[in-house]
């Protein structure tokens, strides 16, 4: 690579938490994958807080390699924070999101690239299996992807991930979008454009283990659907008249009992009392539920920063390495 070089170029966004033992086979990986492609790399690693060597690795690495450059966020503020930031901080002609666990495997960014080429803007990648996963991973996964298509109107692809390639304008597009709960595979569906698959194997993960346990997961799914629909809202509302319409029903069932069948009538403490914690339980359930997309809207009305850089010389100066 020279510095006039004239080729386009793909940034490649690899959110990390503590991945030491993963970062050095990714960049291996992607080194020899870029030197078969016509186009230039580039190689974000953005650092969602890690406390084991990884930073080390990469800034000893960027001495020897200029496609290497190091993101380092403030502190941790999520996975789906830390692709922002990466996609940020890309000047490329298209950007490739990819975690940095090796399940998604970098090799196909070149079918990514392929289809960008022939004019796509978004190419997603499509999972046909999913090595190393439980069997409970992935029926909840399946599961949202269905209740997920079902509430939402934005056509989000089932058995996808945010490894995808988005092109310059998608990207210029998604920074103008500043929500504080975001879902980015949902968001660059959202935002249009030519949109096509591309799919894949997915292989278990190479080292370390999972940063997205079941409730991690279970907590971007809410995000996601809270996100793009307010249906949970009119379900609560469904619930409600259902619990009416049964109470209504009980007192002409229980005003029929009086006049016509008086003798049926006994003390029922016990299904009283059950009625009154079913009924207690749903409107907790419910005012919880409002208090969420309430919670929401106070965060957004605060409109903070979504993230924040640490600075790259501060970083090598604590990690003792020299400046280029």
């Amino acid at each position: 690579m020279t510095v006039n070089d004239s080729r386009k170029t793909i940034a490649v966004v690899i959110p990390f938490l503590n991945e030491e033992d993963n970062i050095p086979e990714m960049y291996k990986r992607l080194d020899a994958l870029f030197a078969k492609m016509p186009e230039q790399g580039k190689f974000l690693f953005v650092d969602d807080g890690s406390s084991d060597g990884s930073v080390r690795w990469l800034l000893a690495k960027m001495a020897e390699d200029p496609r290497v450059k190091l993101v380092p966020l403030s502190r941790n503020y999520g996975h789906q924070i830390a692709i922002t930031a990466g996609m940020d901080v890309s000047d490329a002609d298209a950007t490739v999101i990819i975690d940095c666990d090796l399940q998604d495997p970098p090799e196909v960014i070149a079918d990514l690239a392929a289809r960008w080429r022939e004019g796509y803007d978004v190419v997603y990648a499509v999972r046909d299996s999913r090595e190393g996963e439980t069997w409970s991973k992935k029926f909840l996964a399946a599961s949202f992807y269905k209740i997920f298509q079902k509430l939402v109107k934005v056509p989000i692809p089932a058995n996808t991930g945010d490894f995808r390639l988005v092109d310059r304008k998608v990207i210029e597009a998604l920074r103008e979008v500043r929500e504080l709960h975001r879902f980015m595979r949902g968001l660059t569906c959202w935002v249009g454009y030519r949109q096509c698959a591309v799919h894949y194997r997915r292989a278990a993960r190479h080292a370390g283990s999972t940063k997205y346990p079941v409730w991690k997961s279970a907590r971007l799914a809410f995000d996601a659907i809270t996100s793009f629909s307010g249906a949970p809202l009119r379900w609560i509302t469904g619930g409600g008249l259902f619990v009416s319409v049964i109470g209504s029903l009980m007192v002409v069932n229980i005003i029929w009992n009086r006049i016509f069948n008086p003798e049926s009538m006994v003390p029922g403490w016990a299904t009283v009392a059950s009625l009154i914690l079913i009924i207690g339980g749903l409107q907790l359930i419910c005012l919880g539920l409002i208090g969420q997309y309430i919670s929401r809207i106070f965060e957004e009305s605060k409109k903070r920063p979504l993230y924040y850089l640490k600075d790259l010389e501060a970083v090598r100066r604590e990690y003792g390495a020299s400046t280029r």
